[in-house]
């Protein structure tokens, strides 16, 4: 990467917990990106001249487990850095949490775990939600993975909604997104994380019949979310 090139992190919190879709389109689209596994204790940077935009993906733990896992209170800091020098983020599930904390909000269990295929309602500023406002409809079919979820933070956007979880998206000032559920699953991701036959085989049944409206829905998202940060260079 030339010293100029600006490069997007995927702080990864887990293994099994990659960037499934959002790494196969950085791939096609030549966008250099860098995975940080905070699991395996990769550091976090110091500097972000070189940052182009940070997506913050899932994991198992709670965001308050800091002492279990130090990463988590050297990623909070981390992430208020990049809201105060103003560089995009995308937060999914445990990513949207810790994006939650950073910015003084609450996270708390939720009324229910949602695990599966479920569908989020679009809020009125979800529907005109430059990542969404393309989808074309009310509501949106995702996979869920969580026990957790958050309080809206004080001067955020709420975006989504579930009949157990209020609280599924919101964004902050023009760049910070957090998505309590998860668009990024591919079929790899899906094996990985349902062991059990009875419960992947429909899992794997609903992905395959959904795969290919789901890619042109994640299309849109990672455009315009790539969009806010500009080019890398």
């Amino acid at each position: 990467m030339g010293k100029d090139k600006k490069e997007v992190l995927v702080l990864q919190h887990v293994a099994s917990e990659g960037a499934g879709t959002i790494r196969d389109y950085m791939t096609a689209n030549g966008i250099p990106f860098r995975f940080v596994r905070l699991y395996e204790n990769e550091k976090l940077p110091q500097a972000l001249k070189n940052i182009r935009s940070v997506f913050v993906m899932g994991g198992p733990m709670n965001v308050y487990e800091e002492d279990k896992f130090p990463f988590l209170k050297e990623e909070n800091t981390f992430i208020q850095k990049l809201i105060q020098e103003n560089i995009p983020m995308l937060g999914v599930c445990l990513g949207s949490q810790l994006l939650a904390k950073a910015l003084g909000a609450k996270v708390m269990k939720a009324k229910a775990p949602e695990i599966g295929w479920g569908n989020v309602k679009f809020s009125p500023d979800g529907s005109k939600d430059p990542l969404f406002s393309k989808i074309g409809s009310s509501d949106l079919r995702v996979l869920q993975w969580h026990e957790d979820t958050f309080e809206l933070p004080k001067g955020a956007v709420h975006l989504a909604s579930s009949t157990a979880v209020p609280n599924q998206a919101f964004r902050y000032k023009d760049r910070f997104y957090g998505f309590q559920f998860h668009v990024e699953v591919d079929r790899p991701m899906l094996v990985e994380w349902f062991k059990d036959p009875k419960v992947q085989t429909p899992v794997l049944r609903e992905y395959d019949e959904y795969k290919t409206k789901l890619a042109g829905i994640t299309e849109s998202i990672y455009q315009k979310f790539f969009a806010l940060a500009g080019p890398s260079s």
